[in-house]
């Protein structure tokens, strides 16, 4: 039997990297998250991105403290997500490169700006949302940020959706 560390909710006795084996076996789309912060587009690939809310409208995204995106959601204040089709593999490999350029990162990403936040988003995305945060939580070496949806659009053509499964992107029709 594992014990509960007092005050912190964590149990002790779990192994870190078999409780990624674990739940690498939950299947999940793949996004890309963006949002402008510094004079600069920031951008990373996200398979821990959730709808919480339908009244009001609210999605979740799942950020680690230490990513260099972490600091810029949480100045920007807005942020967008775009979620990915098969084809766009390369993309999201490029964007989960820890340690590649920040500054023209997305220069051989297709995207447009969002109308109603300025953000980047991809252009051959299933669908895209921008986001305005109301809330951020810690939680343990991450942050949720909660963002309420202010647009979005869905893809006019059906595709395959990139997806994440023990560690290793697939397609789901």
């Amino acid at each position: 039997m594992t014990a509960e560390q007092p005050g912190t909710g964590a149990v002790q006795g779990v192994d870190p990297d078999y409780y990624r084996r674990v739940i690498g076996r939950l299947v999940t789309g793949v996004t890309v998250l963006t949002t402008y912060a510094g004079g600069l587009d920031h951008a990373m690939t996200a398979s821990a991105v959730m709808s919480v809310s339908l009244d009001p409208v609210l999605v979740v995204a799942s950020v680690e403290q230490e990513a260099r995106f972490h600091d810029a959601i949480i100045e920007a204040g807005v942020w967008g997500i775009s979620i990915l089709p098969a084809s766009a593999r390369s993309t999201a490999a490029w964007l989960a490169t820890r340690g590649r350029p920040l500054h023209d990162q997305l220069d051989r990403v297709p995207h447009t700006r969002g109308g109603a936040t300025g953000v980047a988003l991809v252009d051959d995305a299933l669908a895209q949302l921008e986001c305005r945060t109301v809330d951020a939580h810690a939680a343990g070496d991450h942050t949720l940020v909660v963002g309420a949806v202010v647009a979005m659009r869905d893809a006019e053509r059906p595709q395959d959706a990139l997806t994440y499964y023990r560690g290793r992107f697939g397609a789901h029709p």
